[in-house]
This record gives C-alpha cells, sequence and structure tokens, in this order.
C-alpha cells in the first residue's frame, strides 16, 4: 500500500474502460485509493454512432454505477441531464451504500451566463449532490472568472447548499482553473496521469499538479510503527497482579511514567517485580491480603488514574489512615467528586495540604480515613471512570456483596476496561447498561443514561499470564498524520479493543480518510481528501487535542462534543487546545460543551499561504499537548519549538523518536 504513493483518489471512467460488471465489482472492493464511479450516458451513445444518450443509455451508466457503489465506491458521478426515474434510484442507491453522489454538468462548447450557472448549481443539490461538479469551456478570463464566482454562492447559502463544489474550466484558458478550485475550497480537482491518458484540453499532469501543490514539502510516510502498551491496561494490570496470589506474566510492557509509577506502588504495598525486557513478572501479595495493610504514605508519582485506583483500594486494605502523595501538576487538579462518593461508602478524605484545608474538592496529598463499606449506593458518573473503577477493584474485596449504580456515566469504555482486566485476575462483576432502545441494540455507550454493578464481596485475586494491548492514544497521533499528511501503518493495535481511543477509526473513516486493515492485522491509514465532521468524545477525552488538530486540516465546521472532561486532566485542556492553535491561526470557539473548528484542506491551506503559524509554543506540561504540537509541525510554515517536549514520558517516552523513525 504505502510503497507507491500515486494519488489521493482517482476517477475510473467506466464508459471507456473495458470492465466487466464482475471486474467493476473487483476493482471498487478492493482499492485501497478512494475511487470516483463515472459512467458518462453520452459516450455510451457515441460507441453506437448516436448524437445523445437514450434511455437505454441512461439504464446501462446506471446499472455500472451501481456496481461500483454496491461494492464500495467512495463517489458516484451521476450527470445532472439523467432522466429523473434513474436519478432517484440512483440517488436512494448512493445513501444506502455511503456512498457520496457527485451530480455534474459539463459544457463542452463554452460557459453560460451567471445566471444559468446559479441555476445549474442549484439543480445540481436540489437534485441530491453531496458535490456538485460544473465544469464548462473557458473561451476568456471573462468566462473562468464567471465559473469561479459560483464558490462565493456556495459559502454564502449553506443553509440550502449543504454540499460542497468542484467546478473549473476546460481548455487552455481554464487551465489555472483547475489549481484555482483547489484555493477557493474544492475537495479535489482532476488531472491526468500521463499525456495519452488526457481526457479533455487544459488537464495538467499528476505530477506537475502535485508539485505546484505542495511542493518539496516533507511527506509523513514512517516505516511501520509499533505502539506502546496501553497504560490503561498497564496500570489495571500491575495493580491487580499485586494483588492476586501467585506469580502473574505480563508481555508487551514498555515503561513510562505512569506505568512505573504504578510499578512501584506495586513494590510499596509489598509485590514483587521483575522485569525481562518487555516482559513483567509480578509476585503478589494475594496470599497475606487478609491481615490488611500497615501504610503511611503512598506516592502515586503524578498518575491520576493511579491515585484513583488506589483510594478505594487503601481504603479496603489498609488497616489505619493513609495519605496519597504525588507531583508534578498532580497537586493541582480536584479529584472531581471523590469526596462525596468515598462517603457513601463511609470513607473521608481530607486534604493533607495546608493550602487546600478549606477546598470543596480533595486533592492530593491526600488523607484517606475509614474503611470501605459494601452495600448499595447510587454515584454519579459525571465525574469519570477512574474512582469508579478504583471501587470495581476494591469492592470484590470486601466481606459482603455491593450493588452500585452509577448514573450519567462518562468514559464507559475505560469502566469495561477494568472489568475485562479484573475478569482475567478471577473476579467477577455483573453489569447493566441503561438506555433507550436504540442503545441496547446497538451498544452505542453515548447514549446511556445508567449502569448497574453487582459484585460478589469476598472475592480474591488469581494470578494471571496475558499480553498488554498496543496503546490506541499514542496511535491516535501517528494515524491523524498520516490521514492529513501522508500514510502511515501500525501494528500491534486490536481493532475489537475496548479502548476508548479506539474511536480515532470511526472519526477517520466520517472525516474521508483512507483506512484499511491487512491480513496481520496492521493498520493502516492514508491521505485522502478530508471534510468537517461531528464527534461526541464524552467517552474518549485523551482524543481531544489531536481531532481537534485533525479538523484544522478537515474542509469545513467540525464540532467536538465532551469540553466539559477536559479541565481536571494534566493541564486545563481545553483552554490549552484553544490557546494553541488561535496561536497557529486556526479559527477555533468553544460553545457550551462542544468546541467548534473551522478547517480547511491542506490543499488549499497551502495554496492560500495558511499553513498552521511555527513558533514556540507551551504544552502546559501535557504530554497530549505536546504530541498534537509535533503532528501539527508537518503542517506548519515554520519550526514548531515546544517548551517542555519531555512531558511526554508521562505516557510514551519515545514518541519523538517514534515520530522520526529511529523506534521501533
Amino acid at each position: 500500500m504505502l510503497e507507491q504513493p500515486g494519488a489521493m483518489m482517482a476517477e475510473i471512467r467506466l464508459d471507456s474502460c473495458p470492465l466487466s460488471e464482475e471486474d467493476i465489482r473487483e476493482l471498487f472492493a478492493q482499492s485501497d485509493v478512494p475511487l470516483i464511479a463515472t459512467c458518462r450516458a453520452a459516450e455510451l451513445a457515441r460507441e453506437r454512432g448516436a448524437d445523445a444518450p437514450e434511455e437505454a443509455d441512461w439504464e446501462q451508466a446506471q446499472q455500472r454505477l451501481s456496481c461500483a457503489v454496491q461494492a464500495g465506491a467512495r463517489f458516484a458521478d451521476l450527470e445532472i441531464e439523467a432522466p429523473s426515474p434513474v436519478s432517484i434510484r440512483f440517488q436512494q442507491l448512493c445513501r444506502q451504500n455511503g456512498t457520496e453522489l457527485i451530480r455534474s454538468y459539463h459544457d463542452f462548447t463554452g460557459t453560460p451566463d451567471a445566471g444559468q450557472l446559479q441555476k445549474i448549481l442549484a439543480r445540481c443539490f436540489r437534485y441530491g449532490a453531496d458535490i456538485a461538479k460544473i465544469v464548462t469551456t473557458a473561451c476568456s478570463e471573462e468566462d473562468t472568472r464567471r465559473v469561479g464566482a459560483l464558490y462565493s454562492i456556495v459559502l454564502e447559502d449553506q443553509d440550502s447548499m449543504q454540499g460542497r463544489l468542484v467546478a473549473f474550466c476546460m481548455g487552455e484558458a481554464g487551465r489555472q482553473t483547475r489549481l484555482d478550485c483547489l484555493r477557493r475550497g474544492a475537495p479535489f480537482t482532476y488531472c491526468a496521469l500521463t499525456e495519452q491518458e488526457g481526457t479533455a484540453p487544459g488537464q495538467w499532469l499528476a505530477e506537475d499538479l502535485r508539485q505546484k501543490v505542495y511542493g518539496d514539502a516533507p511527506v509523513f510516510r514512517p516505516a511501520r510503527l509499533a505502539m506502546p502498551a496501553s497504560k490503561s491496561f498497564a496500570q489495571r494490570a500491575i495493580i491487580a497482579a499485586a494483588l492476586a496470589s501467585g506469580t502473574s506474566r505480563l508481555s508487551g510492557y514498555t515503561p513510562c511514567d505512569d506505568s512505573e509509577a504504578a510499578l512501584s506502588v506495586a513494590r510499596t504495598i509489598g509485590a514483587t517485580v521483575h522485569k525481562n525486557g518487555r516482559m513483567l513478572e509480578i509476585i503478589g501479595i494475594g496470599e497475606t491480603l487478609a491481615a490488611g495493610l500497615q501504610l503511611e504514605r503512598l506516592d502515586v508519582g503524578e498518575s491520576g488514574l493511579l491515585t484513583r485506583l488506589m483510594i478505594p483500594l487503601l481504603a479496603a486494605l489498609n488497616r489505619k489512615s493513609v495519605t496519597v502523595t504525588g507531583r508534578g501538576t498532580l497537586p493541582d487538579r480536584p479529584l472531581e467528586g471523590a469526596g462525596s462518593i468515598l462517603a457513601a461508602f463511609g470513607v473521608l478524605l481530607e486534604n493533607a495540604a495546608e493550602n487546600r484545608q478549606t477546598a470543596k474538592e480533595a486533592y492530593v496529598p491526600v488523607r484517606i480515613q475509614g474503611t470501605l463499606i459494601p452495600g448499595n449506593a447510587d454515584i454519579p458518573g459525571s465525574g469519570g471512570s477512574q474512582l469508579i473503577s478504583g471501587l470495581l477493584m476494591a469492592l470484590p474485596l470486601c466481606a459482603k456483596h455491593t450493588t452500585l449504580h452509577v448514573s450519567t456515566p462518562k468514559s464507559i469504555p475505560y469502566m469495561y476496561i477494568t472489568l475485562d482486566v479484573l475478569r482475567r485476575f478471577g473476579i467477577k462483576t455483573r453489569s447493566e447498561l441503561e438506555g433507550d432502545a436504540q442503545m441496547l441494540e446497538a451498544q452505542d455507550w453515548s447514549s446511556c443514561t445508567g449502569i448497574l454493578f453487582r459484585t460478589q464481596g469476598g472475592q480474591r485475586y488469581r494470578a494471571a499470564d496475558f499480553a498488554l494491548e498496543g496503546d490506541w492514544s499514542a496511535a491516535a497521533n501517528f494515524l491523524v498524520a498520516g490521514a492529513v499528511f501522508g500514510a502511515v501503518e501500525i501494528e500491534g493495535l486490536d481493532l475489537k479493543s475496548l479502548q476508548a481511543d479506539l474511536a480515532v477509526i470511526d472519526i477517520l473513516v466520517e472525516a474521508g480518510a483512507v483506512v484499511s486493515e491487512l491480513e496481520d492485522g496492521t493498520v493502516c491509514v492514508r491521505q485522502a481528501p478530508l471534510e468537517s465532521f461531528t464527534t461526541d468524545l464524552n467517552n474518549a477525552p485523551d482524543l481531544f487535542p489531536i481531532i481537534a488538530l485533525l479538523a484544522a486540516f478537515c474542509a469545513g465546521e467540525s464540532r467536538i462534543a465532551g469540553v466539559g472532561r477536559l479541565a481536571g486532566k494534566e493541564s486545563n485542556r481545553a483552554d490549552g487546545i484553544v490557546t494553541m492553535f488561535r496561536q497557529m491561526g486556526v479559527e477555533i470557539e468553544v460553545d457550551g460543551d462542544v468546541m467548534v473548528i473551522e478547517g480547511e484542506s491542506l490543499a488549499s491551506r497551502r495554496l492560500n499561504h495558511r499553513l498552521l503559524k511555527g513558533g514556540d509554543y507551551t504544552s502546559r506540561h501535557d504530554h497530549r499537548l505536546a504530541m498534537t504540537l509535533q503532528v501539527a509541525s508537518l503542517g506548519a510554515d515554520g519550526p514548531v519549538r515546544i517548551d517542555d517536549p519531555d512531558c511526554v514520558a508521562k505516557s510514551f517516552p519515545d514518541f519523538f523518536a517514534c515520530f522520526a523513525g529511529k523506534a521501533a
């Protein structure tokens, strides 16, 4: 796939290619490149010596186009002159198969007046166009100006023309318009691979056009990459192994600050840890767990997840009050809702730092007093999943059963990662999702209204052996880089993973990137014309920075919900994203819980000299922002200098080496 970059997309002229219907299906089903299926009825008529297409020609054109659509064509082009029955049937077929419909108009003799062009444009959208294609023959500069003026009409009238426009002129006088349409916002333009393959006068050769648009700009096309282990899985598995009876073996481990902090916690509570390359061997304390722990202090590093996992566990296992401490940005991040949630189980959280004595929320360092009491509880999930995950790990160790109801849950996939890890270590917990019929049928977590967890008390962790998954959070940065700036192949990712950040794949597909999976499971993403999208990241807030960058290179207005989930991260991440992107010259606003980004294609940014602004940037010591800044540098007009690049060690110490192609 990556050895021959070629064009980002291709048009297949089914009226001139000698392809059977079986050939068409095979071609469109197997292509890695987005394809436009085109079949001109007029050309079919000329083949049989007629001057104009008849009903049979339109039916034949529709049949060939339908084969392509059903096989997975990204776009299908139907001329606006098609008879109404053909038009209606084909429009429905495209909608059913997720194919974008191009309604096209061609004038091979001249260019209509402005009024006529506007009527043609309106007709294209009225008859179902996702993209309107208007191509005329230019005899003068005035002809090219009239065609170019159509772009301003689409921009001014988005309510009635919810689509996009590809408008340019044929002929030598119109040659420049094939390039200018990209500058004006067209999602793509047309060119020829060779002079012999040109289909209209004035066409550019593909290599000449590519050079004109992209010049010598570097293409992101690294060798096949491998991602580090998911720290979401690693931290949970390390703590579970530390609590288990026997020796657990966790393969695929890669160190980062947060996972190393989990190993330090495991040692502190009495587990023995051995490292052998990427293999962890952890001898747990399960045999002595009944006697309880006698800790006075526990250091969790800079990990918010580890903090929230250990608070309920310490409340269940420690036999005296204990203080959880941390470093870096952790003491400045409130443990939202933790105090009231733990109070429901008889546990008191007290701020140990003098400057936090009167704070309403708990902060690290935090003192834990009291013993976790099982029973029935109803707690809010709006503050996220991490403390709930800690409860799910701690409650099975209590003597009695617990029924835990979580209302308005957020980051739901992470709760199910916890349950998956617990299952591997012999802990059983039943769960029931609450929501409407559509949510239950589609298992769409975004519309879940509550979760009921039923936990049996008196359970014990048993040693386990398994491989840690590759990290989708880390991979998202490279996948977006491939979608916008070139291509990428990443191995070791699980497309059936419970990780919330697997959502990046759905977002990339909606935006128009080419996403595929090789036979060995390698995930591949490559550059293609990108369009605006709408997504909800309430369940995957770590994706916010890199998805916001993707939106900056997608033509149109993208909307990303879930801003409220960002305040308690390593920085005030919402403010950090907005400040960073405005410095780069991106139009970005926050509307309640939604981040709104006005994007522009990479081609348009280059042609209009609106690349992102290089310069000095702060990561706010936030590893996610630092990684996003590095990806953004690929589309900047100068170097992007990051004030604290080392902060990526929190989750991915080798990120910059991997980005430069120097790490496996």
